[in-house]
């Protein structure tokens, strides 16, 4: 019988996950510019919404840090032009990105979280962590925040250095170093809260408001009631491209943790549904006053190490952010603004995948310079520019890829009837034959790159080895073939007969590339008897060698 009420185990995760999670909802909120109630919001809409509609049991959802700063200054700016307030714009935004999520489940889009590829989603956290790291220093350090561009902003924190409040800073320090010893050496210690707590009480003890430190200030008690957010219609074409970056984020995102923390080891996930229970909980936080929601690595993390099994651990979460607001709130009057500035400077920290990063540079080979890339881009650009940048940069490396893909001459290995790459190692050639390998679906994209490699790899047959007789193409990394290339491979096969050379194809495995090449008239251009399963096939029955060779020489002419 499925159990309906929470283990010991889910009771005692879904404690220590709220503990952790409530303080950086709370400092969350604090990122994104909006009062702090409403990251406490967004919780309650991210877990109920996921608790409902996912299917992951561990996966938390809530605000996130990673997507706060993507609309921070979008909200700001909207707010400054007078089109909405910052809650009514975060509202109308996380109900914006709701739909794209649930659009994206119903039409199983799932895929599309693969489009970045990891050095440049490394590379875009690490330039969102210069953000954060940026954003909150003004009040670990004490100071006015300064206005300007990002590099701006952080050359006069750098002048402010000398005026920092020493209270405010080893306050906003303390935090940061708990929470990497926490980190470190007590993952399922509520490192956070306690660092809260331990900072609120040296503010009570030691007087520290009148020495300049500034506290969050009470909340106001009270669940919240749904209603629509709303805002002007001229604000709508600044927040619908913001609501698609950020909901991309949420897809990639969300689909790390999938994978990170599956339901049952080695067992499916489901992607595009999950993308749907993320939704559900952006569209209830929109409702409730709160903003867009994600999964969090970490906090999902912390569940599963917790001993949680079931979905009942974000249940527990929401009814105790409940309880926080309806009586807690007050106390945050003596809770100091850098105690969650340090969270957040501890999470910057996390962001940055200092092992990723270096794990790329070290057998990534060049592929280091596209997260450098990605990083300078979310750094130097406003936000929103810098992550279209860098998503633009990732497609546009996987079309560079596919464009010029690895084109090889294959060779017998001795005493073998198999046919590889030399790559340094001694091969064998038989007289009269090249056999030619690309390892990449045929497209537009790369379709005329193949054939100039193919037309190299012939010309330098002829003048190292002679004669040429036989093509054969090696098509088992071939997984599709569109009609540009498809017209190139029907030329290509018409201009090397007319040049008395046969040509065959061999190992065309995949299902669509059959079906393609079928359809388009490849198969039959080749002709059944020239179409092989393995090279060695092709050599023997098709090659200079074969004992049909005065039918291979008509065929040729």
């Amino acid at each position: 019988m499925r159990r309906r009420l929470p283990a010991r185990s889910d009771l005692f995760a879904g404690l220590l996950l709220a503990a952790v999670a409530i303080p950086e909802q709370l400092a969350t909120a604090r990122l994104a510019g909006l009062p702090p109630e409403t990251g406490l919001f967004a919780a309650l809409g991210g877990g109920i919404g996921f608790a409902a509609f996912g299917t992951n049991r561990f996966l938390s959802a809530g605000a996130d840090s990673t997507v706060a700063p993507i609309f921070a200054s979008g909200l700001a700016a909207l707010a400054a032009a007078g089109l909405a307030t910052a809650p009514a714009a975060a509202g109308v935004l996380a109900l914006l990105v709701g739909a794209l999520l649930v659009a994206a489940a119903l039409l199983r889009l799932g895929w599309i979280a693969d489009l970045l590829s990891i050095p440049v989603v490394t590379g875009l956290f690490a330039g969102i962590a210069v953000h954060i790291a940026v954003g909150q220093m003004p009040a670990v350090l004490g100071v006015a925040a300064p206005d300007g561009p990002l590099l701006t902003r952080a050359l006069a924190l750098l002048q402010a250095l000398p005026d920092a409040n020493p209270w405010t800073l080893g306050i906003g320090i303390g935090v940061v170093l708990a929470m990497q010893a926490g980190e470190a050496w007590a993952p399922r210690w509520p490192v956070a809260l306690l660092a809260v707590l331990a900072a609120a009480a040296a503010l009570w003890l030691g007087g520290l408001d009148a020495r300049g430190v500034a506290v969050v200030g009470a909340l106001p008690a009270g669940l919240p009631i749904p209603a629509v957010p709303m805002v002007s219609l001229a604000a709508l074409p600044d927040l619908v491209p913001l609501a698609l970056i950020v909901a991309l984020v949420c897809m990639m995102q969300t689909a790390a943790v999938l994978r990170a923390y599956p339901s049952r080891p080695g067992g499916p996930f489901h992607v595009a549904r999950d993308f749907g229970g993320i939704g559900a909980g952006c569209l209830l936080a929109g409702l409730l006053g709160g903003f867009p929601v994600n999964a969090s690595p970490p906090r999902t993390a912390l569940a599963v190490h917790a001993g949680g099994q079931t979905r009942w651990v974000g249940v527990v979460v929401v009814v105790l952010t409940g309880v926080a607001l309806l009586g807690a709130g007050a106390s945050l009057a003596i809770v100091p603004q850098a105690a969650l500035a340090g969270i957040l400077l501890s999470i910057a920290l996390r962001l940055t995948r200092l092992h990723t990063l270096r794990h790329i540079a070290l057998t990534g080979g060049t592929e280091v310079a596209l997260a450098a890339a990605a990083a300078l881009l979310v750094v130097v650009l406003p936000i929103e520019a810098g992550m279209i940048g860098a998503i633009l940069l990732s497609l546009l490396h996987s079309v560079a890829v596919m464009a010029r893909p690895r084109c090889v001459e294959l060779a017998r290995a001795p005493g073998t009837t198999v046919w590889w790459p030399p790559q340094g190692e001694a091969g064998e050639y038989e007289p009269g034959v090249l056999v030619f390998a690309a390892a990449a679906p045929l497209s537009f994209t790369n379709a005329a790159f193949v054939r100039s490699r193919l037309d190299q790899a012939i010309a330098q047959h002829r003048a190292t080895r002679g004669a040429l007789r036989l093509v054969v193409l090696e098509a088992s990394g071939v997984t599709s073939i569109d009609y540009t290339a498809a017209s190139m491979l029907l030329r290509l096969i018409e201009t090397l007969r007319r040049r008395g050379i046969a040509v065959a194809l061999a190992r065309l495995s995949g299902e669509r590339a059959q079906a393609e090449a079928d359809r388009s008239g490849v198969l039959a251009a080749f002709g059944p008897d020239h179409v092989f399963r393995s090279v060695e096939d092709a050599v023997r029955a098709v090659g200079p060698r074969a004992s049909q060779k005065p039918t291979d020489r008509a065929e040729a002419g």
